[in-house]
């Protein structure tokens, strides 16, 4: 049975990209069937995986607005499949608005391809509007990195309460695959953090190990490579590959 993550937080900055990116790979790895979806305007999951989101005619966006459209499926990018974005991604998000049960489209445009494949895993925008809805909807699971930050750590509440609300109005099997403590430094404000976050999320779902924070990430993005493709011994693969095992290990 396929499964479908969600990797989900209302704010920016705190590496949902690269972890749906490095995620895909590690599940390559385990010779899982994976498919990323980029469902961020920003398109910035597509350059990472080694397209130009500006000459892409196909995106997510038209099997939305289409239900007779097949999904642009980009094969075997570092072993990952991909359906890419870019910015005309806001315009569709605009059509939405009056779109008849829109919340259920991305579902829908799924619902022809995801036998293929073991794993989808979908980058959702920074934002509680329409795109990210339409990705919970989709998901079986949402995986949520959270910034080792006083301000991240202050919206866990409203995030929480988002995906409580979908559960209740639009997709009830939606569960928390996990936590994802990430961009941590070794300053006391992060060691704070990370332990009032372990606390207060332990009870709901498995938080995994902090990724630390690592330049690596960004160099590894700019080669449009996975962090084990661009530095095969550094040690927030450790991470990555407990990250891997869990998503394994869901029901």
């Amino acid at each position: 049975m396929t499964k479908i993550i969600a990797v989900f937080n209302q704010a920016g900055g705190v590496m949902k990209t690269t972890l749906t990116h490095n995620l895909g790979y590690h599940l390559h790895l385990k010779k899982r069937k994976t498919l990323l979806i980029d469902m961020d305007p920003q398109g910035s999951l597509t350059t990472f995986m080694g397209l130009e989101p500006h000459e892409l005619d196909q995106i997510i966006g038209n099997s939305i607005l289409n239900e007779e459209t097949s999904l642009p499926i980009h094969k075997n990018l570092n072993g990952i499949d991909l359906v890419p974005a870019n910015i005309t991604l806001s315009a569709v998000e605009l059509q939405l608005a009056s779109v008849m049960a829109r919340e259920v489209r991305l579902k829908q445009a799924l619902e022809q391809i995801k036998n293929q494949y073991d794993y989808i895993v979908i980058d959702c925008p920074p934002s509680l509007a329409i795109l990210s809805i339409l990705s919970l909807t989709a998901a079986n699971y949402v995986l949520i990195p959270i910034q080792t930050h006083f301000k991240a750590f202050k919206g866990t509440e409203l995030l929480l309460d988002t995906i409580k609300q979908i559960k209740k109005h639009v997709n009830p099997h939606l569960a928390i695959a996990g936590f994802v403590p990430t961009l941590f430094s070794n300053a006391n404000q992060d060691k704070v953090i990370l332990e009032a976050l372990e606390q207060q999320l332990t009870p709901l779902a498995t938080v995994y190990p902090a990724i630390p924070r690592a330049t690596a990430f960004a160099d590894a993005a700019m080669n449009r490579q996975p962090l084990a493709l661009y530095s095969a011994k550094h040690p927030s693969l450790d991470v990555l590959k407990k990250i891997a095992q869990g998503m394994e290990k869901l029901p």
